[in-house]
Parts: structure tokens; sequence; C-alpha cells
């Protein structure tokens, strides 16, 4: 009777243990794996520091890191409201998107149950500049506030390796340098073009400053602004405008006022 229990049992204990290392690295539809045992969004934090934590007007509850002087989110916006209780606009039409110079926002691939918890949402910069998108007591980057995060660790030719979460649970291999050393587990959420085609996930990160580019006289320019793009294959973070990216989409981190 025993030894018919022994075969019994170490063959449930194998499959067992298979499943339970399958489920803890799943494929996404990009190619990309989550490791499910990070946290419950699969995101991968720095085990080696205290995180605080801030909710929005959706109750999403995000981990928040202090860099310096500096307190942001550790995860990317996800909210649907603004910190007033208002919603704001979900947008998933091509043609609606290219033609918006209001506040609006989507869900990468307009798949919200494949890539909010992890990635977040992407916001127009007309929502970013609402003053109002992020939790209250939060506000969006201006462009010299990322340049005070990034002159915090080195300068922009370095400082992009210390803020990716580590690994290829997000970023695509080669993930060049990333330490998360400050805990900021910046993640490559992609975009949503102004044509409203969505790319980049998993080689870029791309994070709005509510800074625009406007010079006065020169009109080309009135819909540019600065954002932040991190790389996976490299180490640097590289600040950037471009024609009419007013109405791409890119991914939000707020700072505490």
């Amino acid at each position: 009777m025993t030894k018919n229990l022994k075969s019994w049992i170490y063959p449930l204990f194998i499959v067992g243990v298979f499943l339970i290392l399958s489920n803890s690295c799943k494929k996404n539809e990009d190619g990309t794996t989550s490791d499910l045992t990070a946290n419950g969004n699969g995101i991968i934090f720095n085990p080696n520091l205290k995180y605080g934590t801030v909710s929005d007007k959706d109750g999403n509850i995000y981990k928040t890191v202090t860099i310096g002087i500096q307190t942001w989110m550790a995860e990317n916006l996800k909210t649907t409201k603004y910190n007033d209780g208002t919603a704001i606009p979900l947008i998933t039409d091509n043609t609606a998107w290219k033609n918006l110079t209001t506040p609006s926002y989507c869900w990468y691939k307009n798949d919200e149950s494949t890539y909010k918890n992890s990635y977040g949402a992407l916001y127009n910069w007309y929502s970013v500049n609402s003053g109002n998108l992020c939790p209250s007591g939060w506000h969006a980057p201006s462009d010299n506030e990322w340049s005070i995060l990034t002159s915090y660790l080195g300068g922009e030719f370095i400082a992009g390796g210390k803020l990716k979460e580590t690994g290829t649970s997000h970023w695509l291999s080669p993930n060049t340098g990333a330490t998360n050393d400050i805990g900021f587990s910046a993640l490559p959420g992609g975009i949503r073009a102004e044509a409203g085609t969505f790319s980049y996930l998993g080689f870029y990160g791309h994070w709005w400053s509510t800074t625009d580019t406007n010079i006065p006289g020169v009109s080309i320019v009135k819909d540019w602004a600065w954002y932040r793009t991190l790389r996976n294959d490299g180490i640097g973070v590289d600040r950037s405008s471009y024609y009419w990216n007013k109405r791409f989409a890119y991914s939000v981190r707020c700072v505490k006022d």
C-alpha cells in the first residue's frame, strides 16, 4: 500500500512544480514575459528600497519612491478619471484620435485587460496639461523636473539604466544596463501615434512632461511638447519633442507636489 501511494505522489509532485513554474513566467502576445511572482501587476521593484503608496480616483494603488528631493510614482498612471472625479474621454477610433486637440486616453492596442495592470494607460498631452490628471497632491512633471531627476542620477547619458526595471519580463532583450537602483521601475509601454496606430511596446518607454516647445512667432512648434524616452538597447534618457506630438499618447509618471 505504501509503495503504491509513493508511486502516485511523485508524479503529482512533478506536475505541480511544472505548473507553478510555467504560470510564474507567463508569455505575453508580444513575446515578452511577466514574472507574476514579482507583485500583483507583474512589475519587478527594487527589493532593497522602501516604497510608499498613493491612490487615484479609480482606486488604483501605486507604489511611490523618493529620489533625491523628489517623490515619484514607481508605476505608470492608469486612471480613467481626473482627480475631481470627472471621466477622461476614452478614444479607440483612429480617425477620432487623429483629429483630437482635447484631453483623451487609451490602452495599448485598445486592450485594457492585457496592458492596464503593468503598463498603465497612454495619455495625449492635452490630458497631461489639464492640471488635474494626477492624484490630489501630485502633478505631471515639467521638463525641468525631469531634468532634476536625470541630473541627480548622473546625467541623461547614464540615468536610463538606473531608472529601468531589470530583466526582460517587460523590456525586450538586451535591456542594456538596467539596474533600477533608485526603484523607479520604468516600463516600455509603447506609444499611440497621431494617426492612432500603436507601436514600440517592449522597446521604448515614453513619458510626458507638461512643458511645450512653443516659441513666439514660430508656428511650426506650437503642437510640440517635451518628453523623455528610455530604450531597451541603451542606458541614456532621451529628451525630445516632435512635430504634432501633443496628439500622441505616451505614459505618465506623477511627481509629488
